[in-house]
């Protein structure tokens, strides 16, 4: 028992015990308080996601402590969270401010999902944070200046976003800094200074911007930086002298800006670890320095469009890396001699990807050492020079490649046999040459190739019907030589070509295969001055995609086929300078021409006044004796047994059609239109390449870019599941696109371009979007980059003009309407482009996302079916080893029944999509509309209204046009 001086004497010990126990107490409590604020940070956060495709998220419960939560990182001592890593799952929503209550953090990597709205102001009070990764998300505002506060900040990255601003001044406080990545965002202003004293800087990427203004000469004092980007801003001045001297850079990139001034003489000794050099697009003058020849470590060189001249003196022997080297499009060039002697040392580059010297001032004989390049050369480009000598023996050599292009120069010789073996050769270009001598029908065994162009040389000799052994041909060019014979049947065995037949300006003769009635896909025929002869093919009719149809300047005889209405789509027609005979045809009044030719024939009686023939600019009838009526325009006399005015139909008579009739009036017809069109059997297989709509349109990432103002929301046409469609420009002839970018950090979305490619290389349509060309490539920071180039749809889709309230990302819609004669067209334009793919296709192809959103309309109002990025082949479907598992199942409201019981997909289910969005189309509701609860659907809906009520579902803007008088009969 302890006593009272026992007591007292232990006293101290006692109390010593006592505050360490009441220490850990509060420090557990303080501990246990902290851990709580974490957990309810994170919780905070997965509230303010709305969407969670890998059920990420669902870890996130009170069943374990949030430290063994998925994509968390907790410390040992403290069990705090350090770090919070969810990149690339697809993560839908926005930030959460009570992030900035994890004051332990040290890492956040949210990268390449679809987060929106702003970055929190509360992330300034994660003191401890070292890396914060947001790029490629889809968050707007200004980059919050207090994440200043965060001292120890050493990688900053947020890339890829719709960002605002300028830099924060305040950044000149992260003294930390090492990676700073801001590209492809909408930041403006100047360039900083201040960026100068973050001298621990060693990747600094601002490129994809709006930034102007000159490169500031303070960058130089980042001794330690390796990677400078400032590609596609609008920075103009000269690149400071003193940014040369910083030996530590590897990637040097300030393309597509408005930089002007020249290079250094010493670049390569001051810049020795250069590994990507692009000063593409800028106007930088002078000559390309020879002491690029120490920059021995070089992987890409990209100079091309500037206007650099003077001889290229540059030795790439030592680059033993070298894979692109791309100088096209500049004043290169001194007339020398022995100018082209740089070839010899590329033969050493045994990495050589691309070469590219075309559109300069090079002149001289053809090295034969060119032969020697690396077999790994895919693309050889040195056209548009004043290059001479023939084509060397020995170019087999190059056995993988995959382009040759060497046009517009001065060669001469025979095309040799031997290019015959390049069993990868996808483009033969060589064009605008003085090439002799016959086709070699060794090109029939280039079985990859997809486009060839001999136009504009001295060819002679027969067409070797080998070139029929090309099945996978977009476009055949072989005009303005000297070819002669007749046409070969094997030619239009290519049914798949959906380019053209160029065969124009030589001495063909004979008459027109009729089999040139196979090629369904193809956009353009021209056999004009030659000495063709016999009638004009009624096998034409079957060309369903021919827009351009040129025969003139030869001796075809008799009448113009009646089979030519067939051709709806076609555009462009000149069949003068002929001997043709008989009347016009009337239908040729009701086709969408814009330029007509039938001029110097001898048809005869009276001229159509309506649809091209009412266009004196547009249609010319000169040069036939025979005809009268017509415009005043063309200057004919008058018929005397003119018809009399047909009888219009009368105003009142078409408000006396009800709109009932007209309802089941549209259903009845374009059900009947279908089922016509349904039953209707191609005899000919369809095709099996890809299409193209632009004659050898090459696109690189690059200049899609440029395209869209770098991806500019201000260019966002919409947003679908696997990527964004943006409104373009092309640098090519300024043709206006629409282009959809795949985001391949969605899963399933690289599998959906890969379906979307192989049906769009496989059809071609009048009612469906027409793809322009694709790019598959890589972007600037080495990540996978893949896009689609469609014709633009001025009108946009079916579903705005059918809901005008609904608001996209920038604008409200204007106010708009269809009327019952557009709807009844659109209807059977949808009709036709589905008959196309399940029954005139060599494999039937389903669409499985048919709805209004997926149906764009051009000026005139024809109706396009795009996005095949949920396509099926019909082969597929029972075959569960190559069947896509895209998405197949389609948009709620749209796809059938079945499907929701794990049927599988059939064109059947394409008939049921088509009959919802004729009833959408009659009745102005989607069938997702609130009113559609329990066994309501938009089917039952109609359905129970008809007969007697039918005038309570139709659209009310259908009833406007009876009130207006505009209903017909």
């Amino acid at each position: 028992m302890w006593t009272r001086s026992c007591y007292l004497a232990h006293f101290p010990s006692i109390f010593l015990f006592c505050i360490t126990l009441l220490q850990a107490a509060i420090f557990v409590s303080s501990a246990n308080a902290f851990q709580e604020r974490d957990r309810v940070a994170l919780l905070a956060f997965k509230s303010m996601i709305s969407h969670d495709p890998e059920d990420i998220l669902n870890s996130w419960n009170d069943s374990r402590h949030f430290c063994k939560w998925e994509g968390i990182t907790c410390g040992h001592r403290h069990r705090r969270v350090t770090i919070l890593y969810l990149n690339s799952r697809g993560l839908v929503g926005s930030l959460s401010p009570h992030l900035g209550n994890l004051s332990f953090l040290r890492e956040m990597h949210l990268a390449n999902n679809s987060i929106r709205g702003e970055i929190p102001n509360e992330f300034g009070r994660l003191l401890r944070l070292e890396a914060l990764y947001l790029l490629n998300n889809s968050l707007v505002g200004k980059i919050p200046a207090n994440l200043s506060h965060c001292s120890r900040l050493a990688a900053l990255s947020l890339a890829g976003n719709n960002l605002v601003g300028n830099i924060p001044t305040e950044f000149v406080s992260l003294h930390n800094l090492k990676g700073l990545v801001l590209s492809h965002n909408n930041l403006t202003g100047d360039i900083p200074p201040f960026l100068g004293n973050l001298t621990s800087l060693v990747t600094l990427y601002l490129a994809y911007n709006a930034f102007g203004g000159n490169i500031p000469d303070s960058l130089s004092l980042l001794k330690q930086l390796k990677s400078l980007g400032l590609a596609s801003n609008f920075l103009n001045g000269t690149v400071p002298l003193s940014l040369y001297n910083l030996s530590s850079l590897t990637l040097f990139s300030v393309l597509q800006n408005q930089l002007h001034g020249s290079l250094p003489p010493s670049l390569g000794l001051t810049l020795p670890n250069l590994q990507i050099f692009q000063v593409s697009w800028n106007f930088f003058g002078g000559s390309i320095p020879v002491s690029l020849s120490n920059a021995s470590k070089l992987e890409w060189i990209q100079m091309t469009t500037n206007s650099f001249s003077g001889k290229l003196s540059v030795d790439f022997s030592g680059m033993k890396h070298l894979s692109v080297l791309n100088v096209a499009s500049n004043n290169l060039g001194s007339g020398e001699e022995d100018e082209m002697r740089f070839i010899n040392s590329l033969v050493n580059c045994s990495n050589l990807n691309t070469f590219a010297m075309d559109e300069n001032l090079f002149t001289g004989a053809l090295p034969h050492s060119i032969v020697n390049l690396t077999s790994q050369l895919h693309n050889l480009i040195i056209g548009f020079n004043k290059i001479y000598g023939s084509i060397p023996s020995g170019i087999s050599n190059i056995v993988n490649l995959e382009s040759l292009a060497v046009g517009d120069t001065l060669l001469t010789g025979k095309i040799p046999e031997e290019i015959g073996k390049f069993q990868n050769l996808r483009e033969l270009y060589l064009p605008r040459n003085k090439l002799s001598g016959e086709i070699p029908s060794h090109l029939g065994n280039l079985s990859a190739l997809e486009r060839l162009s001999l136009a504009g040389n001295k060819l002679s000799g027969a067409i070797p019907s080998s070139l029929g052994k090309l099945k996978q041909l977009l476009l055949l060019e072989i005009s303005r030589n000297e070819l002669s014979g007749s046409i070969p049947t094997e030619i239009f065995n290519i049914t798949s070509m959906p380019v053209g037949v160029y065969l124009d300006k030589n001495h063909l003769v004979g008459s027109i295969p009729p089999n040139i009635g196979d090629l369904t896909v193809i956009s353009e025929i021209d056999v004009s001055d030659n000495s063709l002869s016999g009638e004009i093919p009624r096998e034409l009719g079957h060309c369903s995609s021919l827009e351009v149809l040129y025969m003139h300047g030869n001796f075809f005889h008799g009448s113009i086929p009646q089979s030519l209405s067939s051709l709806r789509g076609i555009q462009y027609v000149d069949l003068s300078h002929n001997n043709l005979s008989g009347q016009i045809p009337q239908f040729l009044e009701t086709l969408s021409l814009q330029e007509l030719n039938l001029s110097f024939n001898s048809l005869e009686g009276q001229v159509p006044t309506k649809g091209i023939f009412a266009n004196a600019s547009g249609a010319s009838v000169a040069g036939n004796t025979g005809l009268c009526g017509g415009i005043a325009e063309f200057g004919l006399p008058n018929c005397t047994n003119s018809n009399p005015n047909k009888q219009n139909i009368s105003r009142v008579s078409k408000i006396l059609i009800s709109t009932a009739i007209a309802f089941l009036g549209f259903l009845l017809v374009s059900f009947i239109i279908y089922c016509w069109f349904r039953n209707r059997r191609g005899k000919q297989k369809q095709p099996s390449s890809s299409t193209l709509e632009k004659t050898l349109l090459k696109v690189s990432y690059e200049s899609l870019l440029k395209a869209t103002d770098g991806f500019s929301s201000t260019n966002l046409l919409g947003v679908g599941s696997f990527g964004s469609v943006y409104k373009g420009s092309l640098d090519q002839d300024g043709t206006v696109v629409a282009i959809k970018v795949l985001n391949l950090q969605r899963r399933g979305a690289l599998k959906s371009f890969m379906a979307e490619c192989k049906a769009l290389r496989n059809i071609r349509h009048r009612n469906l979007v027409k793809i322009i060309t694709s790019c598959s490539s890589i972007d600037f920071q080495g990540n996978d980059f893949k896009a689609l180039v469609y014709e633009y749809m001025p009108n946009g889709s079916l579903e705005k003009w059918l809901h005008p309230a609904l608001e996209t990302k920038n604008e409200k819609v204007e106010v708009r309407k269809l009327s019952l004669l557009q709807r009844i067209s659109i209807g059977i334009d949808v009709a036709s482009a589905i008959d196309y793919l399940h029954h005139h296709c060599e494999e039937p192809i389903l669409h499985c996302d048919l709805k209004p959103s997926n149906v764009l309309l051009d000026n005139d109002m024809t109706a396009h079916v795009g996005d095949f990025g949920l396509v099926r082949f019909q082969p597929e479907i029972s075959n569960p080893i190559t069947s896509s598992s895209v998405g197949v199942r389609g948009t709620i409201g749209y796809s059938a029944p079945e499907y929701g019981l794990g049927s599988e997909v059939s064109t059947n289910g394409d008939v049921y999509s088509y009959g919802i969005l004729l009833l959408e189309m009659v009745t102005g509701k989607k069938p997702t509309d609130l009113i559609f609860e329990g066994d309501l659907n938009l089917h039952n809906f109609a359905k129970t209204a008809l007969p007697d009520r039918v005038m309570d579902i139709v659209d009310p803007a259908l009833l406007n046009d009876v009130e207006e008088g505009d209903v017909p009969c």
